[in-house]
């Protein structure tokens, strides 16, 4: 069974040693090492040369590809690999990540898709409680029905091809859409939570805004989670008015109700940094924790900026349906 791993880059010539230096660092070695480069100009692409007398790597630049066109384009190119194991750049990979990620493919000839895991990489108050806020625990996955991101996910290359592979017409949300038609195709994946990729939140709440407006903007081009999108606007453009106007009128007891709201909303996210937080001095922890409900409410407003950029851009673009049948 040949495994080629593949991923696509762009600038990220500050974080790359490290997503290759644990590509070479796998206990099981990948057959093939195929990278896209997108149009780097900050020496993404030689930093990676570097790497062709450790791996048995193959970069191609395509300037101007997106992350869609990136990964099938190294698809593509590993002819030879049975499976294909994804990730993304920006991330670590444990020593035994692609073992555990080959380890139902090779005991099961019938598994088409087996789901990875991935954990912070947090180094600083702010990008703790950025993990603590967006990325869920292993114990809250459901098997059945976790969608994987590709930052940590290996298919069998025939699955990859019925489904449709990466909908080239779309630059975010695509491992969605992907995963998808992979379930609808091929049954529930194999989830492996202990093949972890270690992967840095956003560092600043700019750049996570901008992060979340773009997975927004994505859904709207790709005509997901409509329902989430309308309570997400029905909660703040109509239900927050109400109950602040009823508070100013009748009682401020009306408070209670989005004050009870805004704590359901949190709770999660406070324990997971309580469990996450490990060493951070004691002021470092109340600093964190005191980021979650702004980083909580500047995604919920980044989402409702990005969704309708993306809906009109699909009513003037009608891209195809993306759905795939078995």
């Amino acid at each position: 069974m040949r495994i080629a791993l593949i991923a696509t880059v762009l600038n990220e010539g500050a974080a790359i040693r490290g997503l290759m230096d644990s590509i070479a660092a796998q206990t099981r070695p990948p057959d093939r090492v195929v990278i896209v480069d997108g149009g780097s100009t900050d020496g993404t692409a030689a930093a990676i040369r570097r790497y062709g007398d450790r791996l048995p790597l193959t970069l191609l630049e395509r300037p101007g590809a997106n992350i869609s066109q990136g990964r099938n384009a190294a698809a593509a190119a590993a002819t030879d690999a049975d499976i294909l194991a994804v990730t993304d750049a920006g991330v670590r990979l444990h020593p035994e990540w692609l073992a555990r990620l080959a380890a139902p493919f090779e005991a099961n000839p019938a598994v088409q898709v087996v789901a990875g895991f991935f954990l912070p990489d947090a180094r600083t108050p702010f990008e703790a409680a950025m993990g603590a806020a967006v990325l869920p625990e292993a114990r809250e996955i459901n098997p059945a029905t976790f969608m994987p991101s590709s930052r940590s996910v290996a298919f069998r290359r025939e699955a990859f091809e019925r489904a449709g592979k990466y909908p080239e017409w779309l630059d975010y949300c695509e491992d969605l859409i992907l995963d998808f038609n992979l379930h609808r195709l091929a049954g529930p994946f194999v989830f492996v939570p202990d093949a972890v990729v270690y992967f840095r939140p956003r560092a600043s709440l700019r750049a996570f805004f901008r992060q979340y407006f773009l997975y927004a903007r994505g859904d709207g081009k790709a005509n997901l989670f409509f329902r989430r999108h309308l309570i997400r606007y029905l909660t703040y453009l109509a239900a927050l008015p109400v109950t602040l106007l009823a508070a100013a009128s009748l009682s401020p007891w009306v408070l209670l109700l989005p004050a009870a709201g805004l704590a359901a909303m949190l709770a999660t996210p406070a324990r997971r940094l309580v469990n996450q937080w490990g060493k951070l001095p004691l002021p470092q922890k109340i600093i964190a924790a005191a980021w979650i409900p702004l980083i909580r409410v500047a995604g919920d407003l980044a989402k409702m900026a990005g969704y309708p950029v993306g809906v009109v851009w699909r009513l003037r673009h009608r891209p195809p349906d993306w759905r795939v049948v078995g």
